[in-house]
């Protein structure tokens, strides 16, 4: 081989150790177990996602992965300042690769958790995103200890708070940033979603606003002519609405949550909304940006001119309330080329994509992070009617612990 380019003599030797991955007795031990479990994976996913825990209230199911990371045999288990349950593996480097799931959903406390089953689906609020996530979680470190899967690097097992809406990626944040962990992490893996197929390896870049529109209010009839200020936010939504965003780099803008006013005959002396906006390009996004908060500026300024004879207007306050940070692990990278071939492995065609995950954070530290689906098929995330089919579930954790094992064997 020594008459062979650099490039293609690494990726034979890449190629051959992979191999010799697959035969290795303890990693097909690991991964029959997994298959052979399945079933009970998936009974601990839907007692995972019967526990409540919407951002900022993710304390009871915290607990209950903490009893669970005890269970499957890590060590050192902990549950952080900032609410993180962290388990760990010990490798024989202390250097730790980050494998982790969120334990937080995407809805306001009080909604009904309960699972519902019809007609081969599972139907409940974060039944996929991120209880999939989470059931894997357990599985890998289960397997992993089952099989005596020994790894060069130490393995960090961890169910964070704060993925969701304005948790602002607050448990992966703290992690990297304050965790006295921090400088021993290398690499980070996400569990979240369902497919085995799909690789994010890029962080959409997010901006989130809260803008509040305050006025003089007053009778809907009697004061007439007043400014509105659910007036002045109608304009500023269909400003935005109407705004041509690139498909290329996908940006996006969505207002998420509108609320405002007293009762039916009374001029709305409040309004508040609260805006998402993306895109895989962080510059396109700055510009999304300032064209949105411009039309916050006119739209207010709109609905003051149109009501000027009344002697009252409306002030506004612009807050950024959430910025998730973008960037890309390359596909080049060790950790995205030993997904892809742990997918192939595990019967799929992988493909990359970018997605606003818990990744996004160490991306931006130029850390290597992706994002990878838990297994089984699921839609309507973020929605009540949110589902989940658990075919060939198995195959998500399998894809997960083959890409942690080639990676640890490629990593430095």
């Amino acid at each position: 081989m020594t008459g062979l380019p650099l490039y293609l003599f690494a990726f034979l030797s890449c190629a051959l150790a992979q191999d010799a991955l697959m035969q290795r007795p303890e990693v097909r031990k690991a991964l029959d177990y997994l298959h052979a479990h399945d079933a009970e994976h998936l009974e601990k996913q839907i007692r995972i996602a019967e526990i409540p825990a919407p951002t900022f209230h993710e304390a009871e199911r915290a607990r209950f992965l903490e009893a669970e990371f005890r269970r499957v045999g890590l060590q050192n288990i902990e549950i952080d300042k900032q609410g993180n349950v962290l388990g760990w593996r010990p490798g024989k480097s202390p250097k730790a690769m980050v494998v982790a799931a969120h334990l937080d959903i995407s809805f306001s406390p009080g909604v009904n958790t309960k699972v519902r089953k019809e007609a081969g689906r599972w139907f409940a609020p974060g039944i996929a995103d991120d209880s999939r996530g989470l059931a894997a979680l357990l599985a890998i470190a289960e397997a992993l200890n089952h099989a005596g899967v020994a790894t060069a690097h130490t393995l960090l097992f961890v169910a964070n708070v704060g993925e969701e809406g304005l948790g602002d990626l607050n448990g992966i944040r703290y992690l990297f940033g304050q965790s006295p962990h921090k400088s021993r992490l290398i690499a980070f893996l996400s569990i979240d979603g369902t497919s085995p197929a799909r690789i994010v390896n890029g962080g959409t870049s997010v901006k989130r606003y809260r803008i509040v529109i305050r006025g003089p209010g007053g009778h809907s009839y009697g004061n007439f002519g007043r400014p509105n200020a659910i007036h002045a936010a109608g304009r500023i939504v269909a400003s935005l609405a109407a705004m041509d965003v690139p498909q290329r780099p996908k940006t996006t803008y969505s207002v998420g949550k509108i609320q405002g006013g007293t009762t039916v005959n009374a001029i709305a002396e409040e309004c508040v909304m609260e805006v998402d906006l993306r895109s895989e390009d962080p510059g396109e996004l700055d510009k999304l940006e300032l064209r949105f908060l411009e039309a916050v500026r006119t739209g207010v300024e709109q609905e003051n001119k149109l009501r000027e004879v009344s002697g009252k207007h409306l002030t506004f306050e612009t807050e950024l309330v959430s910025h998730r940070p973008g960037g890309q692990t390359p596909a080049s990278s060790a950790l995205v080329k030993s997904a892809e071939w742990a997918s192939r492995m595990s019967g799929h065609t992988p493909s990359l994509s970018f997605g606003s995950t818990d990744s996004n954070l160490p991306i931006s530290l130029g850390i290597p992070a992706i994002t990878l689906g838990g297994g089984g098929v699921g839609e309507n995330a973020h929605s009540l009617n949110e589902w989940f089919e658990p075919r060939e579930a198995w195959k998500g954790p399998q894809m997960v612990l083959l890409t942690i094992l080639a990676y640890d064997a490629e990593a430095k």
